[in-house]
């Protein structure tokens, strides 16, 4: 599937970018995990992608040319699908990336049978929640002590779901 100008999902002066999704492998982690190291403070590790992967979790890149915009990994269980991770590259941020990612995903849950997404949300990550709230997602729980800080302290997560 090749995409074009994000502007559809968010309005920009740049000009048109033409990207595409490819399946994420084993071959692409260290591109993955050199962005996930540089958005995160407790990133994914490559081990957890490798164990995406080999339980066949949905893996898309996006991508514009060989630079690799953003990426998302989601696991379909039933007629639900639950999004594990989904990441802009520090490049790419506030261009309608994300939502882009959220997108596709939608679609090919749909094409899966499923009626709803589901995914979890640090309650500190503003930017995130602002795109997920855009995007239709509802806030439906509260994890207490769910994510890591650092110094031995934790942060709530929020669940959030989608009906599709």
């Amino acid at each position: 599937m090749t995409l074009a100008d994000p502007r559809a999902y968010k309005s920009s002066e740049r000009p048109a970018l033409e990207a595409r999704f490819a399946d994420l492998t084993a071959l692409d982690l260290d591109a993955v995990v050199a962005v996930e190291q540089s958005v995160y403070g407790h990133p994914w590790t490559v081990g957890n992608f490798k164990d995406a992967l080999a339980s066949g979790y949905q893996a898309q890149r996006l991508l514009a040319g060989d630079n690799l915009i953003g990426y998302f990994v989601a696991m379909k269980v039933v007629d639900e699908v639950h999004l594990l991770n989904i990441t802009v590259s520090l490049t790419y941020r506030n261009q309608g990336w994300a939502r882009l990612m959220l997108d596709a995903l939608a679609v090919w849950s749909r094409g899966q049978g499923c009626a709803w997404l589901w995914l979890e949300v640090r309650e500190s990550n503003h930017r995130a929640l602002q795109v997920y709230r855009s995007h239709g997602f509802k806030q439906v729980g509260l994890r207490k002590d769910y994510y890591p800080v650092g110094r031995g302290l934790r942060e709530a997560a929020l669940v959030m779901s989608q009906k599709l």
